[in-house]
């Protein structure tokens, strides 16, 4: 198997992913950090401000040259400076004709989330700036002093000194948020490459030489992990262990059922002939042989019968299915004169009565001969296992069409019921239930019946299903789906074709 492109591996994913979730880590990380900044910055000014406003006190008469005063300001990066102090002293500087402010910060009631809203309007400005789209503004700043709380100051000043700290602090913060994404993704690539995308690679060539030759393919041999590659491991060996087991006895199978097939001709054959002989004997003048003959022709016309139903089971191939509207009630009375003629183990036809509830005028859209077959098997079962009474009935899904009348059709799915009042299913017979083989429900059966029936129902992409059974009868349902028909031809459990029984 070709490995995928580098930019397609499971590898260069990862190493995407990790870069990608680490450089959004910073991002979260950086709105509040920036915010965080732009607070420091603004109160390194404010605690300066502070001290050059204190020069007013020291001053004669509490008013400085203006040559301090123009070196105070420079100092601070200011225009004016307010100092207010208890008592409702204030302490000012000023440059002559100082601008007007175009924002004013108050800081002392400013929560975060604000913080984070003031420094993203700072860059955004910025960001204008750059492409003349937005002059430097002139900000005033309020809070109260670092250096004593108990006093306020006020600072104008320029915004843009401020806005390329910002953008400096905001390249160094990129600059290591790249190398911390590097750094982390190289290590995860190399950790998570070595626990996950190594192992992951060994299952899948196993699964793909698996595939390619189950019998030549290697075994895998798992590890010691206990995590969940390990148990991926151990339970894929023990798949293709299992998987190896059940083509072998197929293989074994199926060579079985090529020479059962061969017997099965020949023998079906010979009774045949027998059959034919024996039928004969009816007209022989010993009135014990002319007893006998009808329960010996029974008994050849039954041999004969399994051995069609075994031979055309273990075929392999398709069941050819011819979907087409089909009037229900009459194809339900083509089964009862087929089922009321079956022939009991003594000789004689089985005595039973043949209720077809299906309204006139229903058509479905199945394959009639198919789906008769399937029905003659079920009635059959159910005279052969003693019921006097057999009744087909119909039920329609809840919110499709029922009409009755001719031409109309069903919506939805399908539903027959085969309801007899028949001794019920053995316990047996249950636990076998559609086994073929090995569910029969009656003496001398080979469970071929039902599971027939099953597969003719499922090749209509429906299902058969045992509604009840007790002592007042049994019934089985047949859903089968209606609208858009199924392809012509359905594997059915690699069988070619099906008679009744």
């Amino acid at each position: 198997m070709p490995r995928p492109a580098i930019a397609a591996s499971l590898s260069a994913k990862l190493l995407m992913l990790t870069i990608l979730f680490v450089l959004l880590a910073e991002v979260l990380i950086y709105t509040p950090s920036i915010a965080r900044f732009r607070m420091s910055y603004l109160e390194e000014r404010l605690a300066a401000a502070h001290i050059a406003a204190l020069s007013v006190e020291a001053a004669p008469d509490l008013m400085v040259t203006k040559e301090l005063q123009a070196k105070l300001l420079a100092y601070t990066g200011a225009h004016v400076i307010d100092l207010i102090q208890p008592g409702a002293r204030v302490y000012m500087l000023s440059r002559p004709m100082p601008p007007v402010a175009d924002a004013v910060y108050d800081l002392r009631n400013t929560g975060m989330g604000m913080q984070i809203v003031d420094a993203g309007h700072a860059l955004s400005l910025a960001l204008r700036a750059a492409f003349g789209s937005q002059r430097d503004r002139v900000i005033r700043v309020i809070d109260r002093s670092p250096n004593d709380p108990a006093q306020r100051v006020e600072v104008t000043m320029d915004e843009r000194p401020l806005i390329e700290a910002m953008l400096d602090f905001s390249r160094r913060i990129l600059a290591v948020s790249i190398a911390i994404s590097l750094i982390a993704a190289v290590l995860v690539y190399v950790t998570l490459h070595w626990l996950l995308v190594r192992p992951m690679r060994r299952l899948t060539a196993g699964v793909v030489a698996f595939r390619r030759d189950p019998d030549g393919a290697p075994p895998l041999r798992p590890g010691g992990r206990a995590d969940e590659i390990g148990v991926a491991e151990r339970e894929l060996a023990a798949m293709q262990g299992t998987v190896r087991t059940a083509l072998r006895q197929r293989e074994r199978l199926a060579a079985l059922g090529t020479a059962v097939a061969k017997i099965n001709h020949d023998l079906r054959g010979i009774l045949s002939t027998a059959s034919l002989l024996s039928e004969r004997l009816s007209e022989s003048a010993d009135p014990e042989v002319r007893r006998v003959t009808p329960r010996l022709v029974a008994s050849l016309d039954r041999a004969v019968e399994l051995c069609s139903q075994t031979l055309s089971f273990t075929r392999d191939g398709t069941l050819p299915l011819s979907p087409a509207p089909a009037d229900l009630r009459a194809l339900v009375d083509e089964v009862g004169a087929e089922v009321l003629a079956t022939v009991r183990p003594d000789g004689d036809r089985v005595a039973a009565d043949w209720v077809n509830d299906i309204p006139a005028g229903i058509r479905a859209t199945v394959d009639a001969a198919q789906l008769g077959r399937a029905l003659v098997n079920l009635g059959r079962n159910a005279v052969q296992a003693g019921a006097g009474r057999v009744r087909i009935a119909l039920q329609a899904e809840p919110g499709t069409s029922s009409a009755t009348g001719l031409g109309t059709g069903l919506g939805g799915r399908l539903t027959l019921t085969v309801a007899d009042d028949g001794p019920g299913l053995a316990p047996r017979a249950r636990e076998n239930l559609f086994q073929p083989f090995a569910g029969s429900a009656r003496a001398g059966g080979i469970g071929l019946g039902l599971a027939i029936a099953r597969e003719v129902v499922r090749a209509h992409g429906g299902e058969l299903r045992l509604v009840e059974s007790g002592a007042a009868g049994t019934v089985f349902a047949l859903d089968i789906p209606q609208g858009k028909p199924g392809s012509g031809h359905v594997d059915v459990a690699g069988h070619k074709s099906f008679v009744s029984h």
